[in-house]
């Protein structure tokens, strides 16, 4: 996808598990993501007991039990109405608004300016393995 490239995060599709988690990893680092989340192990077992075909949404609780299964779209797919449900059980959740940057305002060399000094600009993406005879 053109964001994907946009916001550097192409990556070849990871042949094990160390991969993955090297891609999972550089994620939640790019983006400082606060939530835990899973990986995948390499059979795709999760994706199979999850599948969210038609788009579907899941919330899974604290005891790993479907807590919110969400309608199948696309015609019952409704994202307000998750964040309903989740606002009910764990309480409304405030952001803060961010004041606009207009592109101008952007310094095109600034990849990531909240990023500690000697960061590296990029993290490289995890070697392939190599093919033997």
């Amino acid at each position: 996808m053109k964001s994907n490239v946009k916001d550097d995060v192409c990556y070849a599709q990871p042949k094990n598990l160390e991969q993955r988690l090297y891609i999972a990893n550089d994620f939640i680092k790019r983006f400082k993501y606060p939530v835990p989340f899973g990986v995948d192990d390499m059979s795709n077992q999760a994706e199979g007991a999850y599948s969210a075909w038609p788009e579907r949404l899941y919330v899974i609780d604290e005891s790993g039990h479907i807590a919110y299964r969400g309608g199948m779209g696309p015609f019952h797919y409704d994202p307000k109405e998750v964040r309903t449900w989740l606002a009910a059980r764990y309480g409304e959740v405030k952001h803060e608004e961010k004041p606009e940057t207009k592109p101008e305002d952007k310094k095109s060399d600034d990849k990531n300016p909240d990023a500690p000094a000697g960061t590296p600009e990029k993290v490289p993406a995890p070697t392939p393995p190599r093919k033997t005879k």
